[in-house]
């Protein structure tokens, strides 16, 4: 009986430390996606300090959540941290649009080709309710934040955590730069119209089609930026 007792007490133990250390990573990951969209959106602007404390309080959190997003954010090159000078978004420089768009072109067309083989029943549920949003789409932010999820959609449902990685990033990085253009960018509804022929491509099982489209949908959003810079 004492032997079970104390069993018991020691998996009672462990429990409440699993459950602090999956709130703490939860707490993480949801500092994490609030700041990349202030960064990425320019709500932070390029070049601005980064207040933790300030982050925290807006945020709802605790200090060390947005700690470790930061970390991940300059992972991603989206803050740079300058040993006792602070943390700041980084800059953004034009002249990057083309060696990013190089990768994402090339990345983008295999996370479509590979969602298309792999992508599971409830996934593909997923990508008919955001094909059913483009008939509402309005709006340069409303039509961005759909060209959005339709990416990082995609992106998941490849199911490849290592291609995940180098597209989450390359997305963000694109995202600040149509962000500085977007009242400015030509035929945006129509660009975002054409992730439906690669949804399109990907609930048709068409692997060849949705790398195509998708390729193309990433050159095309480039020559537009190029357009007004």
């Amino acid at each position: 009986m004492f032997q079970g007792f104390c069993g018991m007490s020691a998996v009672s133990k462990r429990r409440p430390a699993k459950e602090r250390e999956s709130q703490t990573r939860l707490l993480s990951d949801r500092a994490y996606k609030d700041i990349r969209d202030k960064l990425v959106t320019l709500e932070i602007a390029p070049g601005a300090a980064i207040d933790e404390e300030q982050l925290a309080a807006e945020l709802g959190v605790g200090r060390s959540p947005v700690r470790a997003a930061i970390k991940r954010l300059a992972y991603q090159r989206l803050v740079v941290v300058y040993p006792r000078s602070g943390t700041f978004a980084t800059e953004i420089d034009i002249s990057d649009l083309e060696a990013i768009c190089d990768i994402r072109e090339r990345l983008e067309g295999l996370a479509a080709e590979r969602a298309a083989e792999v992508a599971r029943y409830e996934e593909r549920q997923e990508l008919r309710r955001l094909l059913d949003r483009f008939d509402d789409a309005s709006g340069h932010d409303r039509l961005l934040e759909l060209d959005t999820a339709v990416h990082r959609t995609v992106h998941r449902m490849a199911h490849n955590a290592y291609l995940l990685d180098v597209l989450s990033t390359s997305l963000d990085l694109s995202l600040r730069i149509w962000h500085l253009a977007l009242e400015r960018l030509p035929h945006l509804a129509e660009h975002v119209g054409s992730q439906r022929e690669v949804i399109q491509a990907i609930l048709d099982r068409d692997p060849v089609r949705a790398r195509n489209a998708a390729e193309k949908h990433v050159r095309a959003f480039e020559e537009d930026v190029r357009e007004v810079f």
